[in-house]
């Protein structure tokens, strides 16, 4: 293969952090992951994804699109977002119900270099991979020192608790509008357990999600929750965590663990709650 990349753009704290997250974690992934929280992404923004993923000339790129009811039209977008900051391969592989078990397809999603999982709707994607031959080769490529990126629903499904977006209302699920702070108010489903100590949110700052993400605090008090607004990432390299991008990223904690107090209507009382909010450069660790 004769690609080479247009854009190189300096590695080197990347390349640093990566070392430090691996000298304090135990982790066996040589991986990292580049979680952006949806919307538009900039060029800037994107030299930053393949300079994370240290993309060589041989190097390729897989779009994993089944979170959309589009995956063509998802696909399009963000192999034209590629094409601006690299001259790799793009190859697009939609799997269903049906093709979980294609061997050749599962072998190149395990030896791809960068792996993209669009936006969409999050549920509909881990209805196909959780558990699948497609959930272990994702794994795999990240043990092995892959990138695995993902936008909107693809940055939802990073974590082992996985957000929905659906409310618990009285007896039914409903699509979430989380006017309030409740106990046991937002499903919770299993993700792809690529992050097992934090509990990812995204679109946050634009669609203002806190009451959300506060009252999944609640429900996993010993897990960080990180939200994360349009245009940003989060890069994650063990417990390490680097932002980039735009806009700002919310990480929740409740320092202690202390126990929540729930009133008799439901509603949520927490004390000592700490809130950070980042931009791009800041740094953070998940311990």
């Amino acid at each position: 293969m004769k690609n080479r990349l247009h854009f190189i753009t300096p590695i080197f704290l990347l390349m640093s952090l990566a070392s430090v997250a691996q000298k304090g974690n135990n982790t066996v992934n040589k991986g990292n992951l580049f979680i952006i929280g949806g919307g538009s992404r900039t060029t800037e923004l994107m030299q930053t994804l393949v300079s994370a993923a240290q993309l060589k000339p041989a190097d390729y790129i897989v779009i994993l699109p089944m979170s959309s009811e589009a995956p063509d039209t998802s696909f399009y977008y963000i192999q034209r977002d590629f094409v601006k900051v690299c001259s790799n391969q793009i190859a697009q592989l939609n799997f269903t119900s049906e093709n979980v078990n294609d061997k050749k397809w599962l072998d190149s999603l395990q030896n791809a270099k960068l792996v993209f999982i669009t936006g969409g709707d999050q549920n509909r994607f881990m209805k196909i991979v959780l558990n699948s031959p497609v959930h272990k080769a994702i794994k795999t490529a990240y043990a092995n020192g892959s990138t695995i990126a993902g936008t909107s629903a693809g940055a939802a499904v990073m974590s082992k608790e996985m957000i929905t977006g659906n409310e618990y209302s009285g007896d039914s699920v409903v699509s979430g509008s989380f006017k309030k702070i409740r106990h046991h108010m937002v499903e919770i489903k299993e993700g792809l357990g690529l992050i097992n100590t934090a509990i990812i949110d995204q679109h946050f700052i634009a669609r203002s999600r806190y009451n959300r993400l506060l009252s999944v605090l609640a429900e996993f008090p010993s897990q960080p929750c990180i939200g994360i607004d349009e245009g940003t990432a989060i890069i994650v390299y063990g417990n390490q965590i680097r932002v980039t991008g735009a806009s700002q990223v919310v990480l929740l904690r409740l320092p202690g663990r202390q126990k929540n107090n729930t009133k008799g209507n439901g509603i949520l009382n927490m004390r000592n709650v700490q809130l950070d909010i980042l931009t791009a450069g800041d740094e953070f660790n998940l311990n």
